[in-house]
């Protein structure tokens, strides 16, 4: 094996991970397809567990690069920091795909839905409940997130652990409500245009929360291990950034869908 080189750069060794996390992926469409079509979820678990399994493994071998081998080096962190940038510039645009959609239809409504908005019979949520409960949550755990960074970047240790504890937990319980809200809906994804855009816009964003809240929750468990130094922890620093992200992209979401749009 070789010891030494030229470069600053990493040149990861090849990795099975891709290729279990596309066959993971596959697998789990395919089974969402099938759940929806014909009421069978086993092909979509089986997606699901090995998306999970290749999580666990891939994470587990970026860990071991960045912290014991020290392949991370500056010009390597400078990459991943670009990366995840230009990573969540492309969920940006992602987001205002659904939000261009939803203005289409909500300023100039078409005969189909009686040229009213919300449609005929559409009883939308009211903003000032659980939407208005969720949007607080968000912005405190924004805030916890924030205390979480400042704190590691000041060494201290207890501090950033309940500061990422109580992001966990905040996030944890926005999908609880979130959830509570879907089951209490009078309408559905199938309900005109206005359920397809609601479902579709508000349930992208569900998923993002899961996607940032175990994201956190792995920088949870790597600060416990004392993977991360004031000087080293872009794996957290990326994990603010895309909590950041759902945070405004749900500050968008409330206005627009459930405030105005109600």
């Amino acid at each position: 094996m070789k010891t030494h080189q030229n470069h600053p750069f990493h040149l990861v060794d090849a990795s099975p991970w891709p290729l279990t996390g596309s066959i993971g992926a596959m697998t789990m469409t395919s089974g969402a397809v099938m759940w929806f079509h014909q009421n069978n979820m086993y092909m979509f678990m089986l997606g699901v567990i090995i998306i999970l399994m290749t999580m666990i493994q891939w994470w587990r071998d970026v860990t071991r690069e960045g912290t014991f081998q020290g392949h991370h080096t500056l010009p390597v962190s400078n990459n991943l920091k670009w990366g995840m940038i230009l990573f969540i510039i492309s969920e940006v645009f992602f987001f205002i795909s659904f939000f261009w959609s939803f203005f289409h239809s909500s300023l100039s409504p078409t005969i189909e839905i009686n040229m009213m908005w919300p449609p005929t019979g559409i009883k939308t949520f009211n903003p000032m409940q659980i939407p208005l409960l969720n949007t607080m949550i968000l912005l405190c755990s924004g805030m916890t997130v924030t205390w979480a960074h400042h704190a590691m970047m000041e060494n201290s240790f207890n501090q950033t652990l309940q500061a990422l504890f109580v992001t966990v937990i905040l996030g944890g319980y926005f999908t609880m409500l979130q959830a509570y809200e879907y089951m209490e809906s009078s309408f559905t994804i199938s309900d005109s245009v206005y359920g397809s855009s609601f479902f579709m816009a508000t349930g992208f964003h569900g998923i993002h929360v899961m996607i940032g809240t175990t994201f956190l929750m792995v920088c949870l468990l790597r600060h416990i291990a004392n993977h991360f130094s004031s000087k080293h922890h872009f794996g957290f620093e990326a994990a603010a950034w895309y909590w950041h992200f759902v945070d405004v992209v749900w500050l968008f979401l409330y206005i627009s869908i459930y405030w105005w749009g109600s």
